[in-house]
């Protein structure tokens, strides 16, 4: 176990300037536009697949096409700031908590829950890359 601790500890020790930082914020980014613009271009045809509603799909398709400006912003600086990057990391964290909570509690199809974990599962990556950043860039 100890092996594995240090080893750990030193990948995320491990400076790299904010690169791995910048690069988690940028694919963010890019997979979150990607969804909001289907959100928003697609809505009632997600909406009969997945059981969510139409207009909570243009909403969420809506922020996820507005979000990925605030992350390529903090991307976009040679160091990015870390307290913006730590309220992307929030962010991210109450996402996939509330995710969870859509596919527990909402009537959903089946293909609905499972896209809507799978998804979840993507944005806690994200999350945890971008926390790994912080800590490489602050190293």
């Amino acid at each position: 176990m100890t092996a594995i601790t240090a080893s750990l500890t030193r990948i995320a020790s491990t400076a790299d300037g904010g690169r791995l930082l910048r690069v988690a914020l940028r694919v963010d980014a890019l997979a979150s536009g990607v969804l909001g613009l289907a959100g928003l271009v697609a809505a009632p045809a997600i909406a009969e697949l997945t059981g969510a509603p139409a207009p909570v799909l243009r909403g969420v398709g809506g922020f996820l096409v507005l979000f990925p400006i605030a992350l390529l912003v903090l991307a976009a600086r040679v160091a990015p700031p870390v307290a913006g990057s730590r309220a992307v990391v929030v962010v991210n964290v109450c996402w996939v908590l509330g995710s969870i909570a859509v596919a527990l509690l909402a009537p959903l199809t089946v293909l609905g829950t499972v896209l809507v974990l799978v998804q979840a599962i993507g944005v806690a990556l994200f999350a945890d890359l971008q926390w790994l950043g912080i800590r490489r860039a602050t190293a």
